[in-house]
């Protein structure tokens, strides 16, 4: 991109030949003026007063400086429009400068604010030990089981077996409901003691950590972008929407789910999608998760726990992307 400067110049440049021509010309016409006032003279009688030699010098003089105005004027006026054209380049690049220093310093925070709730997040994970939580072996309403569990026939190659053959999974309290929609949603701030509990105990369970990590890898794919899930706000779907697409509707039928209606953010996903193949097979991965994932949360969710469940960062995006994808069309 060139620089503001250079078009003024090559203006310049170009009005300075347009008035080599102009100027060529005017001296030509007064060249020629001159001409035929002395082919007049020379032919005419040669007699006359002093007013016959006034008349005939305005004659001759007058023209040629009516001429050399109209240069000047001319002159004068191409100045003016270099002029303009040079502030207006300045003025041009004055707010793009300003719209850069508005825009970049936003989203460089909340990139770093990102950044530091990550490395917290990892600070958090590499010092979990093997201490269970009080709250997870008292016996609550509020500890309904966030999935179904299912039935285990043996011990898998790939689960550590205790010394009754026991699976240490089943030894680990089932993740609540309540858990699983706080660490779809995220931790809020590296302060918040509550989310990263809740994304600890989530990353424990194998089905869920599928989830939680593929969630992530959209976030930060889309923060990149600028798009950050916090500012959209989706339209709230009916609860027997949620349900119907748990149980396999898709289409036209469960549009009602696609609330994200922000075309900014959407031309930006879709975009996205068609050029960067990482973007595309990470999207796809975080739906067909999302998709598999909640068809187990749905069994034991109530109305107003899918209500919920709609309203974190991780249900947006996946409104986001299926409206992207053509999940609700």
């Amino acid at each position: 991109m060139p620089e503001p400067h250079d078009s003024p110049n090559g203006g310049a440049a170009e009005t300075g030949a347009r008035f080599s021509r102009v100027e060529a010309v005017a001296a030509a016409l007064s060249v020629i003026w001159v001409v035929a006032v002395a082919a007049y003279l020379l032919a005419g009688p040669g007699e006359g007063g002093t007013l016959d030699l006034v008349m005939t010098l305005v004659m001759v003089f007058l023209p040629i400086a009516l001429i050399w105005i109209g240069v000047t004027t001319l002159r004068s006026v191409q100045d003016l429009r270099a002029e303009a054209a040079r502030l207006q380049a300045s003025v041009e690049t004055m707010r793009a400068a300003w719209v850069q220093s508005q825009v970049q310093p936003s989203v460089e925070q909340k990139l770093q604010e990102i950044e530091r709730a990550a490395k917290t997040a990892e600070t958090v994970l590499a010092t979990f030990t093997s201490r269970r939580d009080a709250s997870l072996v008292q016996a609550s309403a509020d500890r309904k089981a966030a999935l179904v569990v299912p039935s285990r026939v043996g011990v898998g190659e790939d689960q550590p077996a205790l010394a009754l053959g026991t699976p240490a999974e089943d030894l680990r309290a089932p993740l609540s409901v309540a858990e699983f929609i706080r660490a779809l949603q995220f931790p809020e701030n590296p302060d918040d003691r509550d989310g990263f509990r809740a994304l600890r105990l989530a990353l424990e369970d194998r089905t869920v950590a599928k989830l939680i990590r593929a969630a992530q890898d959209v976030l930060t794919l889309l923060a990149q972008e600028g798009i950050y899930m916090d500012d959209l706000k989706p339209e709230r779907a009916r609860p027997e929407l949620w349900r119907s697409f748990a149980q396999g509707e898709r289409g036209r039928a469960i549009s009602g789910l696609g609330g994200i209606r922000d075309r900014s953010s959407l031309a930006l996903t879709a975009g996205r999608m068609r050029e960067d193949p990482i973007f595309r097979d990470a999207a796809h991965h975080f739906l067909r998760t999302f998709d598999k994932t909640f068809t187990e949360f749905e069994k034991n969710a109530s109305d107003a726990e899918l209500v919920d469940l709609a309203d974190t960062r991780t249900a947006r995006a996946f409104m986001l992307f299926g409206r992207v994808a053509g999940v609700f069309e």
